[in-house]
């Protein structure tokens, strides 16, 4: 063997080589290889939570975005109204469906106010809802492809019986004569009615028309004067069948009937 070669032999099997190979083993290893890896961890975790960050600032930013749209569209028709001076969207639509006697379509009412229909379609939902919501004696609904006001259900006792009794005001002197002439008489024509009250019945008759208690009841074939006669709201008023339970008008008339009769021929 060379003396080289014995000099590095020697070397490789110096003490010093078994203390780097125990240095290389040592317990600390292990700590510096955790630590690294839970330094990794953490950055990596940073990272995520970055990213978690950066998704709810775009989302927010994204929902912020469509709310100043929604404002600035409702704005634009806002607007509009206050530079022409006009009333609100909602008292618009207030005024007119309070004056229509059949449901109006939504199209239509966009086209009168000129605003979209979808804003119209809104408008009315939210004022239904706050009709239903106050409690209020009526109620906004959509029936037959239209908007109507309509008496709540809970109401229409109470607008049935101002209807049938409330706006019915005692009969006057003048229209009770008339009433008995036409139930005793009919069908007759107004200037009959005349002759026997000896006065002008036109007025009188068109209120008892408008009452319901008498009605039309063709014409006069020789005059082709307007005939009239009682209605079935007269009967049901005074609680009769028909017309064959009136009171005799016998005991109620002057003892000159005849002359009286001859009179007003």
């Amino acid at each position: 063997m060379s003396p080289d070669a014995l000099v590095a032999e020697a070397e490789a099997m110096s003490p010093d080589a078994p203390g780097a190979v125990d240095e290389a083993m040592s317990p600390d290893t292990p700590v510096a290889v955790d630590e690294a890896r839970s330094a990794g961890e953490a950055s990596e975790a940073a990272r995520e939570a970055d990213a978690r960050t950066a998704r709810a600032v775009d989302d927010g930013t994204t929902r912020a975005s469509e709310e100043v749209d929604a404002a600035e569209d409702t704005d634009v028709g806002d607007g509009a109204k206050e530079a022409s001076g006009g009333p609100a969207l909602e008292a618009a639509l207030e005024a007119i469906l309070l004056v229509v006697d059949e449901p109006v379509a939504e199209v239509t009412l966009a086209q009168v106010l000129e605003r979209p229909t979808h804003q119209v379609a809104a408008a009315l939902r939210g004022l239904a809802a706050e009709y239903t919501a106050a409690g209020r004696g009526f109620d906004l609904r959509e029936v037959a492809g239209g908007w109507r006001f309509y008496t709540r259900a809970d109401c229409a006792p109470l607008v049935e019986r101002f209807v049938r009794d409330g706006q019915q005001t005692r009969l006057t002197q003048a229209a009770l004569e008339t009433l008995a002439v036409v139930a005793y008489r009919q069908p007759v024509s107004r200037a009959r009615v005349a002759a026997v009250r000896g006065v002008n019945s036109d007025g009188v008759m068109r209120t008892l028309v408008a009452r319901g208690l008498v009605e039309e009841a063709g014409t006069d074939p020789e005059s082709q004067a307007v005939l009239y006669r009682t209605s079935s709201y007269f009967l049901e008023r005074l609680g009769l069948r028909d017309l064959s339970e009136l009171p005799e008008l016998a005991p109620f008339l002057p003892d000159d009937v005849e002359n009286l009769e001859e009179t007003t021929k």
